[in-house]
């Protein structure tokens, strides 16, 4: 999809279209007064040193969906959050056609940290992996030391009857070289099942 709404989120392709470049790119820069660096510490991409860089980042992206490779969506608070309407992150769902798995990814920037849109947006993402792709499972993966990211992933995962996998020695690659990784995994089956609890409580 182009667009999903969830209780407090708006989630829109980042594309060119969705998307204003000079925007973006003051988010990806720093220009926008965040601390970039802390930013990207744990993700496989670098802060963006010009607004070219960002629209080919964004034409990439747009590439990518048009292909069915990926789909990522910029993440907004709706009315009634604080922050409403600005550019809160990014969110993914990367479809491995191969293996029937969707990944998910995130980030967000500092300011929307703990407001629960982590959970928030990886469970729609999740929806759209299992119930419109027909995937097997989804996983998640980061890299090891991202203590933010493992906690609010095992809350994820454990709320989906899910687990991890394990620790996967230089698995993980980015800007500073390979590192370690952490997979967990929900497959259909834990997804559907956690849906029925939810429906009964």
């Amino acid at each position: 999809p182009e667009r999903i709404e969830t209780d407090r989120l708006e989630l829109s392709a980042l594309t060119p279209e969705n998307v204003d470049v000079l925007d973006y790119y003051d988010i990806c820069s720093g220009n926008a007064g965040d601390d970039v660096e802390t930013l990207t510490e744990h993700l496989p991409w670098e802060p963006h040193d010009t607004p070219k860089e960002t629209k080919a980042y964004l034409d990439g992206l747009a590439d990518q969906r048009a292909a069915g490779e990926n789909a990522e969506f910029a993440v907004s608070p709706t009315a009634g959050e604080d922050g409403a309407g600005e550019i809160a992150g990014a969110v993914g769902l990367c479809p491995h056609w191969e293996r029937r798995t969707g990944e998910l990814g995130i980030w967000l920037r500092q300011p929307f940290w703990g407001r629960g849109y982590y959970g928030e947006a990886f469970a729609e993402l999740a929806r759209v992996a299992f119930e419109r792709l027909d995937l097997d499972a989804v996983e998640i993966v980061h890299r090891h030391g991202n203590a933010k990211s493992r906690r609010a992933t095992e809350k994820f995962v454990a709320r989906l009857g899910g687990r991890h996998e394990g620790r996967l020695r230089n698995y993980w690659t980015g800007p500073s070289g390979p590192a370690d990784a952490h997979r967990y995994t929900v497959t259909r089956a834990e997804y559907e099942e956690s849906a029925d609890a939810r429906t009964e409580d």
